[in-house]
Parts: C-alpha cells; sequence; structure tokens
C-alpha cells in the first residue's frame, strides 16, 4: 500500500457509514456520520452539505456523541450514480476537509496528473521534493525574516492551499497557513547532512503550507545559508523565485506585505482552464498525438542499471558557440529552443536504430507565457507542463526541414497549453497511466530579482546570491532543462532517474547532447543533412536505459487478521493513494471478531476514477468480486472499508456486489484523507457503532 504521509494536525477524522442495496432514483440516501464533535459542529456539517448540493432535502438526527445519521431525499435532478448512489463530488464533501477550509477547487489537466503521482508515491516521497538554497550576509532580523513569510502567505493563496484527494482531486483553499522556519546552527548539523534529512521530511499534501525554509548559522562572519523546501505537486521554480521576490518586498518593509490578496491566481486559473474548449485540441492530437511505434527513449535499452534514486548532471555551452547556436537557429526562421528540440530528436532518432524516416516523441515544456489568462506570468503555481511533441526524422532530409517541423510544431503546441496527458491519452487510444513520452526537454526562463529590489537589499547592507537548486527528482528517465546564464552561455542539466538511466548513460546523453549544439553553431552550409548531421555521433556509443517496470494489474487479497468461525469479514480496499500503514494499524487496534483482510486493487476505477487521481491500468470494478469469492461467508456480513481514494472504490464495489444475482449483506465504511493513526482511529469508531446496520 502507497500513500502521502507526515505530520498531521490532531482532531477528529470523519468515517461515513451506509449500508448498500439495490437502489432506485429518488430514494433516500441514508449515511451514518461518526466522529463529528457536537451538535453544533453536526450543524454546520450538515449546512454545508446542503449549501453545495442544493438539489437534496438534507436532514440531520443526533443518536449521541459523536454519532449522527444524515438523510438526504433527492429532489428533481439530484446527482448520483447509476444506481441511485452519491455521486462522487457529494462523497468528496461528506469525506473532504471541514473545519476552516475554504471552498475546494477541482483539478484538471497536468496538476492533476502531478497529485497522482504524489499520492502514489512513485520513486519515493523525496522525488516529489524540491529544494532551493542561496547565502544570506549581512544583518538578518530573525522575526522580521518570519513575519515576512507569514505576510507572503496571507497575500498569496498558493501558500494556503493543500490537496484532499478522496474521490475527486480538489485544492482547499484554507483561511490562514503557518509558514514554518527552523533556525539550526553548524555545531548541530552539517550542510549536506541538513540536506538529506530536510528531503526525507514529508510533507503532509493535505495540511498547508507546501514550503517550509531552514536557516543554518555560521560563525559570525560568515552568510547564513537559507533553504527553501516545497512539493513540486503544487509549485515549480519558477512559483517560488515569484514568490521570493515578494518575501524580499515585505523583509525590506518590516516585515509587512502591502496590499491584499494578488490576483488572478489559483481559483482564476482554474476557472480560466474550465472555460477552454477541447474541440480544436482533440483535432491536433488526434492527428499529431505520439504514435504507438515513435522512438521515445534516449538509449538503447539495455540491462538493470543497479542504481537508485534521482541524479543531476551540468554541462555548459559557453560562447561564442551560444551565440553561433542562436545564429544559426535565426537565420532559419526559428529560435534556439527548436534548436534544442531538433538535436534531441536526432539523439532518440539514433538510439532507437532506425536506417530509414521514423516519427520521435518528447515532452516539451510550456509556461505561464503561453497561456492566454491575463497576468497568468505573475501567478505562483504550477501552470506550465510538458505536452509530447511528435516529428519525423529523415536522414535524406535537410536538417534545417527538421529545424522547420519542430518550430511548427511547437506552435501548434502552445495553442492548447491547457491539455493535460490523460485528454491526449484518451484521444489517441491509450491506456490510462501508459507513458507517452520517455523525456522532456524544458527551456527555463525563470524570473529574476528586479535590480530595484536587490539595489535595497544592498543599501541595508544585505547580499544575497543566486538560489541554486539541489537535484530533485524526475518521474520520467531523464529530463532535460535548458538555461540562459549571466555571462551568455546556456547551462544544460540533465535530470534523471538512476534505476533507467545509470550515470555514466546520463552523461553520455548530455555528452551528445552539448557536441551537437556545438556543431550546430558551427555550422554555415545550410544544405547539410540529418544523416550528415548525425554522422557526427558516429564514433561514440548510444547511450543505454533499461527497461520500463511493468504496471501492477493483478488484484489480491491479504489476511491481516484470522476471525472466529463463520466470522463476519472486514474488507479494506488498499489503492494507490491510501495513507500508508492505516490498516495494519486498524487490524492491530480493532476489537471485534471479524476477519480482516486487505484488497489491493491497483488501477480499479470507483466512483470519481480513485479520486480523481486513477492510476495503473484502469481495471473495472467488475473484475473484483470473483477476488472476494475466497472470503465472503454465506449469511455473514461484509464491511467494505475505504480510506481517502478507497473510499469510492468501496462505494462502487459493493454496488457491483449487491447488483448481483445473490444480493450479500454489505455495510460500506468510508474516511477522507488523513495520516495512518487518525485513519485508523476513525475506521475502529465507525466499527464499533455499525453492529446495527444503519437504516
Amino acid at each position: 500500500m502507497t500513500g502521502a504521509s507526515g505530520p498531521r494536525s490532531p482532531g477528529p477524522v470523519l468515517a461515513v457509514v451506509c449500508e448498500a442495496g439495490r437502489r432506485t432514483p429518488g430514494r433516500a440516501l441514508v449515511f451514518g456520520v461518526r466522529g463529528l464533535r457536537d451538535d453544533a459542529d453536526a450543524e454546520l456539517f450538515a449546512a454545508r452539505i446542503a449549501g453545495r448540493h442544493r438539489e437534496f432535502q438534507v436532514t440531520l438526527e443526533c443518536h449521541g456523541p459523536g454519532r449522527h445519521t444524515l438523510r438526504l431525499v433527492p429532489g428533481a435532478g439530484a446527482s448520483g450514480d447509476a444506481g441511485g448512489g452519491p455521486g462522487a463530488e457529494l462523497l468528496a464533501d461528506l469525506l473532504g476537509p471541514r473545519a476552516g477550509a475554504g471552498e475546494p477547487v477541482t483539478l484538471v489537466g497536468h496538476q492533476r496528473d502531478l497529485l497522482r503521482e504524489a499520492v502514489t508515491r512513485h520513486g519515493g516521497p523525496d522525488r516529489h521534493i524540491e529544494q532551493l538554497h542561496w547565502n544570506w550576509s549581512g544583518p538578518l532580523d530573525p522575526a522580521r525574516f518570519a513575519a515576512a513569510w507569514q505576510s507572503v502567505a496571507d497575500r498569496e493563496v498558493v501558500l494556503r492551499a493543500a490537496f484532499d484527494w478522496t474521490v475527486v482531486a480538489r485544492l482547499v483553499l484554507h483561511p490562514r497557513a503557518d509558514v514554518d522556519v527552523v533556525h539550526r546552527a553548524y555545531g548541530e548539523t552539517g550542510w549536506p547532512e541538513l540536506l538529506a534529512a530536510d528531503r526525507l521530511h514529508a510533507f503532509a499534501l493535505d495540511r498547508p503550507p507546501l514550503l517550509r525554509l531552514t536557516l543554518l548559522h555560521g560563525r559570525p562572519a560568515e552568510p547564513v545559508r537559507v533553504l527553501l523546501t516545497y512539493h513540486r505537486a503544487l509549485l515549480d521554480e519558477r512559483g517560488v523565485h515569484l514568490l521570493l521576490r515578494e518575501f524580499y518586498r515585505a523583509y525590506l518593509a518590516g516585515g509587512v506585505l502591502p496590499g491584499g490578496e494578488r490576483r488572478p491566481d489559483l481559483r482564476d486559473h482554474a476557472d480560466w482552464l474550465a472555460r477552454q474548449h477541447s474541440e480544436g485540441a482533440r483535432e491536433l492530437w488526434t492527428r499529431t498525438g505520439p504514435p504507438l511505434h515513435a522512438a521515445t527513449a534516449v538509449g538503447r535499452r539495455g540491462a538493470d542499471t543497479r542504481q537508485s534514486g534521482s541524479g543531476r548532471q551540468r554541462r555548459r555551452l559557453v560562447e561564442p558557440y551560444s551565440s553561433g547556436l542562436r545564429s544559426w537557429a535565426a537565420a532559419r526562421g526559428a529560435g534556439e529552443s527548436s534548436a534544442l528540440h531538433v538535436v534531441w530528436a536526432l539523439l532518440l532518432y539514433r538510439a532507437a536504430g532506425a536506417a530509414g524516416p521514423l516519427r520521435v516523441s518528447f515532452g516539451v515544456q510550456l509556461g505561464p507565457r503561453d497561456i492566454a489568462l491575463p497576468g497568468a506570468a505573475g501567478i505562483p503555481g504550477v501552470l506550465g507542463h510538458p505536452l509530447p511533441m511528435t516529428v519525423r526524422v529523415d536522414p535524406a532530409a535537410p536538417l534545417a526541414e527538421l529545424l522547420q517541423q519542430v518550430r511548427d510544431a511547437l506552435l501548434d503546441l502552445a495553442a492548447y497549453p491547457w491539455v493535460s496527458g490523460d485528454r491526449i491519452r484518451a484521444w489517441i487510444g491509450r491506456g490510462d497511466g501508459e507513458r507517452l513520452t520517455d523525456t522532456v526537454v524544458s527551456f527555463d526562463h525563470r524570473p529574476e530579482l528586479p535590480p530595484g529590489v536587490r539595489a535595497e537589499l544592498e543599501a541595508a547592507g544585505i547580499e544575497v546570491d543566486e538560489p541554486r537548486t539541489v537535484a530533485g527528482g524526475s518521474s520520467l528517465p531523464i529530463t532535460l532543462n535548458a538555461r540562459h546564464e549571466r555571462g551568455g552561455g546556456l547551462a544544460l542539466s540533465a535530470v534523471y532517474d538512476r534505476a533507467s538511466v545509470a550515470d555514466e548513460d546520463a552523461s553520455a546523453a548530455l555528452g551528445q547532447c552539448l557536441g551537437l549544439l556545438r556543431a550546430l553553431a558551427q555550422m554555415p552550409d545550410a544544405g547539410t543533412t540529418v544523416g550528415q548531421a548525425l554522422a557526427l555521433l558516429a564514433h561514440v556509443e548510444v547511450p543505454s536505459v533499461a527497461p520500463h517496470p511493468p504496471l501492477p494489474r493483478r488484484v489480491t487479497v491479504r489476511t491481516l487478521r484470522v476471525g472466529g468461525v463463520g466470522a463476519d469479514v472486514i474488507c479494506l480496499v488498499a489503492v494507490p493513494g491510501v495513507v500508508a500503514g492505516a490498516y495494519e494499524l486498524f487490524a492491530r487496534r480493532h476489537r471485534g471478531p471479524e476477519t480482516v483482510v486487505a484488497l489491493w486493487a491497483p488501477g480499479v476505477g470507483g466512483s470519481g476514477g480513485l479520486g480523481g487521481v486513477g492510476v495503473g491500468v484502469g481495471v473495472g470494478v467488475g473484475v473484483v468480486p470473483s477476488v472476494l469469492d475466497g472470503v465472503l461467508v454465506p449469511g455473514r456480513r461484509l464491511f467494505l472499508c475505504g480510506c481517502g481514494p478507497g473510499a469510492g472504490v468501496a462505494q462502487a464495489l459493493a454496488g457491483a456486489l449487491v447488483a448481483g444475482p445473490v444480493v450479500p449483506s454489505v455495510t460500506v465504511v468510508m474516511t477522507g484523507v488523513a495520516g495512518a493513526e487518525a485513519t485508523a482511529d476513525a475506521l475502529v469508531r465507525a466499527l464499533e457503532g455499525v453492529s446495527v446496520p444503519v437504516r
């Protein structure tokens, strides 16, 4: 079982209980709610449900402390599933954040993909954590430093945002979030140890802010080293630099950033996304989407790398090569980013070992500057994302023709920067979660610190250097980043998955890329062919990449505790995104006589598709009942329990079971996203109170 974990603030987690049956449209939905603090809390809860779901008449009954029954009588147009059960949005509101949380924003597009990747923990939690650090020389007021960051959080909604992935993937905007600023001394820890420990400190994705700071103080004459850590599901490096500019302004103003909330923000971006029409995008991707036979790997398939974790390697295209590259591309009607795309396409083609024309596909990172929403470039958050580019590489064709292909393809992509990978996969008939490309090329344009702000800092005796990035992770085998340097050069860095690409092969790929860029910068002949450019690498070996690991497909049942003879069965639905360890804790703490089993269902689509963060291969719930044949006992009750994204799957599985020829007695127990301790306790409380079915 995998999922997000980390420190969470204490407080009860709701459990919702309902009886599964063959419902008919128009029948009331009845839920037992366990964990509301008191009647006042219950009234607020019922009012929130009634306000967000006006198609229902909502009533609430109290049965003692922490025990309530919620009845929803549907009116005309009430939402629900095909059997008259609760819809995904209703389940999400029943189980989602309550106290102090603002209105949720439903995630679509690339940010939903990032959340799915984060909560399923591909490659471990540290892969989704990014770090920036820089030196601070001169006077530093710790109280003003903390106040300035808190002022930024009060102004920027992204620092008050967290995720909820129960049934529907949503961003929850809180009214306040306290920024964590920790001060350490060199005597306590060294810099490498601090970086490593900080990376292993996972964020709780359901609690804001998803950013923290650590200051490492040295001797009085030495600069303070500032470490800023953030989660890449919510922020990228561009967004962090925007926040950093706001922080410096606040610090210079005494710790308080003038003005209220800045708009536009993530809410405006979500509204803009909802207004986009997909007809043109569908036509483009149907015509140009990556074909199954496209070359996508930067190396030839080889053996296991015997390495793990993430790596980063850097190279520099120095002057006069960098300016020569720009001149070469400009003379042919393109920019230097297109020259980089040409070189990457050549490397993919060469790795495929083809002899004739072949299509190659790789991701191209688009940014907020490509978004038509006014002010988008100033919104901190993950607005840009990679889209697959496919071009035809023909050794006999002129190299200038390939340059024009990538230039025109980039212009086509830039017309639809909001399209997400799941939509593209659906349009071109690829499987859910299937990888469209193996690499991404990104040309970075992060915002610089305004000269006026830097001058004010210097006037106050403060000197800060350029923030540096510590190697983060990559969800793909390799990501190539290009960035302009102040001296005019071009910095290239490869971030790669060491389990897919070994260090020496990543170094070879980056070196070959740099060699081709240098060659282009010195290539005066406009008649050069693609084959002649490829011949420049004839003396070097093609890098090697490891094969893709297989996606989990098998639905399995594991017994956590054996009950008495003929005992009822508690089935804990485990899907990617359920918090790790919660079900094992429950099996130890529950005192009932039932048999406890865990159903591991990777990729099973339930209500809302695994909380809108569906993973794996999209197995339908119809395949699961047969797996449960070995644990179902005739005449005994089955308790289907699901936490977080498992809640929707449990609800859908119950519907599939009761739709069969023999209707078993099935009780569904669901909780929202929470830590392992809180989730286990919520399930224990709920099952203690359902010896008599909810009616």
